[in-house]
C-alpha cells in the first residue's frame, strides 16, 4: 500500500475553495483551525441554533454561519458532526442545499457505508480521515508534523474528487506524515473494529478489570492506578515510536518475559474468537443498526453506561492524582473551554 505526500498533492487547490466545517467538536475544531492555518482563506463553522459551540469556534477567528446557510454556500461540505446526527442534517440543511458540482465530503465512512445517507448523484464525495482523535491531529499540525489521513473517493462527478480529497488531506496535516488511498468500506469497517476491541473497548476493560483485580487483592488503590493506567502512554510511546521490540529494549527482561508467559493467558484464542464475532456484527451492519436504534430510543443505555463508568473508582483515585502532577494539565489535549 503506497503512502502519498504533500509532494504528490496540488496542495493549492484547497485553498481556492469555500469549505464548510458541520461541526465543532474533536474533529471539527481540528480541521476548521488547520485548514485555516494552511491558508484556506473561507473557512466557516456550521452549528445549529443556539450551539455552544458558537464561542469557542468565534474566539478562534472562525466565522460561524448556520447549517442551511453554510450549505449553500459551501464549494466543500465536510461533516464532522456525531455520527448518529448526520443523515438527519444531511437531509434536513445539506441535500437541497448544495450547489450542483460541489463536494460533500466525510471523516468516518459509517453513514456512506451503511447507506444512511444517499448522497446526490451531482455531488462529489469524499473522505478524509485522520488516523487519530481531533486534539491530536490540532496538536501534532501545530508541532509541524501531522496525523496520518485515510482518503477515499465514493462518487467522483466531476472527475476531479481525488485530486480536491488530497490537497484537503494536505491542508490538515495528512500530507506532512503520510495519506493511504482506501474505501470508504475499509476505513468504516477497520475502524469500528479497532475502537471496540482494541483502543477503546478493549484497552479499557484491560485497565478496569487490573485495577480492580490488584485493588481486590488489597493494593492500595493509588499503586493499582499507577501500575494499570498512568503507564499504559509510557509503553504506548514506545510502542509508537518504534514498535513492540523498542518497548521491549527499554523495559526489564523480566518484564519482557513477563509479557511472553503471561500476555497470552490475558489475551489468548479464545478473545480472538470474540474479535471475529465483533467484526461480523460490523461487517454486517448490526452495530450500526443496534447503536441508530439506541440514539432513536433517546440514547438510554449509553448514557447510563457513561455514568457507571465516570462513578468507577479508578476515575476518583486517578483525579486525585493527577491533581498532584500538574505538568500532566499544562498542555492539555483537551481543554474543553475550548475544545
Amino acid at each position: 500500500m503506497k503512502m502519498f505526500y504533500e509532494k504528490d498533492a496540488n496542495v493549492s487547490l484547497i485553498k481556492d475553495k469555500k469549505v464548510a466545517i458541520f461541526g465543532y467538536g474533536s474533529q471539527g475544531h481540528a480541521h476548521a483551525l488547520n485548514l485555516k492555518d494552511s491558508g484556506v482563506k473561507n473557512v466557516v463553522v456550521a452549528l445549529r441554533e443556539g450551539s455552544s459551540s458558537k464561542k469557542k469556534a468565534e474566539s478562534e477567528g472562525l466565522k460561524v454561519m448556520s447549517l442551511s446557510d453554510a450549505a449553500a454556500w459551501a464549494d466543500v461540505v465536510m461533516v464532522l458532526t456525531p455520527d448518529e446526527l448526520q443523515a438527519s442534517i444531511y437531509k434536513n440543511h445539506i441535500e437541497q442545499r448544495m450547489r450542483q458540482g460541489t463536494s460533500l465530503a466525510f471523516a468516518h465512512g459509517l453513514n456512506i457505508h451503511f447507506n444512511l445517507i444517499n448522497s446526490r448523484k451531482d455531488l462529489d464525495v469524499f473522505m478524509v480521515a485522520p488516523k487519530g482523535p481531533g486534539h491530536l491531529v490540532r496538536s501534532e499540525y501545530q508541532r509541524g508534523g501531522g496525523v496520518p489521513c485515510l482518503m477515499a473517493v465514493h462518487k467522483d462527478s466531476s472527475g476531479k474528487a481525488r485530486d480536491l480529497a488530497m490537497s484537503y488531506a494536505c491542508a490538515v496535516g495528512g500530507g506532512r506524515s503520510g495519506i493511504i488511498e482506501t474505501t470508504f468500506k475499509d476505513e468504516c469497517e477497520t475502524d469500528l473494529f479497532g475502537e471496540q476491541t482494541v483502543l477503546c473497548g478493549g484497552l479499557v476493560e484491560l485497565i478496569k478489570n487490573g485495577f480492580e483485580t490488584l485493588t481486590e487483592a488489597g493494593y492500595p488503590p493509588e499503586m493499582a492506578y499507577f501500575e494499570t493506567l498512568h503507564e499504559v502512554k509510557l509503553i504506548v510511546d514506545l510502542i509508537y515510536e518504534g514498535g513492540i521490540a523498542n518497548m521491549n529494549y527499554s523495559i526489564s527482561n523480566t518484564a519482557e518475559y513477563g509479557e511472553y508467559v503471561s500476555g497470552k493467558k490475558i489475551v489468548d484464542s479464545k478473545t480472538k474468537e470474540r474479535m471475529k464475532e465483533v467484526l461480523k456484527n460490523i461487517q454486517s451492519g448490526k452495530f450500526t443498526k443496534q447503536w441508530m436504534d439506541e440514539c432513536k430510543g433517546g440514547q438510554k443505555n449509553f448514557l447510563k453506561m457513561r455514568e457507571e463508568l465516570a462513578k468507577h473508582p479508578i476515575e476518583k483515585v486517578g483525579k486525585k492524582l493527577r491533581d498532584l502532577m500538574p505538568w500532566i494539565g499544562k498542555n492539555k489535549l483537551v481543554d474543553k473551554s475550548k475544545n
